[in-house]
């Protein structure tokens, strides 16, 4: 009995979840910032409304990753782009939360609550290969793995990757001479700052 009730409110969770996500994207999003989700809240709206996974990997005593918040997704360019075409997810790298992805349970069992500075690192970051911060890492719309892109990016440079990405022009570049074309071919349409 006591597994049925726990399948029961799991599922009930889930569907909040998923109504909630509905419900931000049946209403006009602020343009005044990006709507950022949850792993699970991005896994759970994918399911409805397929689109690729945008994840903004961060942590707090990281001052590039301030700056990107502050600068670049505070845009307006990449709030509406970001909006429209990814669900955007914020990750604490180094977050006391755990997580569920992919029938997975990920931690941050070296996480000590009040430690000032560094504390630990979380096993969604490993299991996304981050060892840098900031670190934007691109999933499609099943949340396979796409690519990271490591490093603070102004407007304009993010907008080379969430076109590249959002189109799937990705898919037909295989060699570096490919991706150094796309790049010299690219024209920036937002402002860098």
């Amino acid at each position: 009995m006591k597994y049925k009730t726990a399948a029961v409110s799991a599922f009930i969770l889930l569907l909040s979840t998923v109504s909630s996500v509905l419900f931000a994207q049946n209403t006009e999003p602020p343009a005044d910032h990006v709507q950022w989700l949850t792993v699970e809240q991005a896994v759970a709206a994918q399911a409805v409304e397929p689109r690729k996974i945008m994840i903004d990997v961060y942590t707090q005593w990281c001052g590039p990753c301030r700056l990107m918040t502050q600068k670049t997704f505070g845009d307006k360019d990449v709030i509406d782009y970001l909006n429209k075409n990814f669900y955007s997810v914020k990750f604490d790298a180094e977050s006391p939360d755990s997580l569920l992805f992919k029938g997975v349970t990920y931690k941050n069992p070296d996480y000590v609550k009040n430690k000032p500075g560094r504390n630990g690192v979380h096993h969604f970051a490993r299991y996304l290969n981050v060892s840098a911060y900031p670190t934007l890492v691109f999933m499609d719309e099943e949340g396979g793995y796409i690519s990271p892109v490591v490093g603070y990016k102004t407007p304009a440079q993010l907008e080379l990757f969430l076109k590249l990405f959002a189109s799937n022009s990705y898919k037909t570049i295989t060699t570096q001479e490919q991706w150094q074309e796309y790049q010299s071919k690219f024209t920036p349409a937002w402002k860098n700052e």
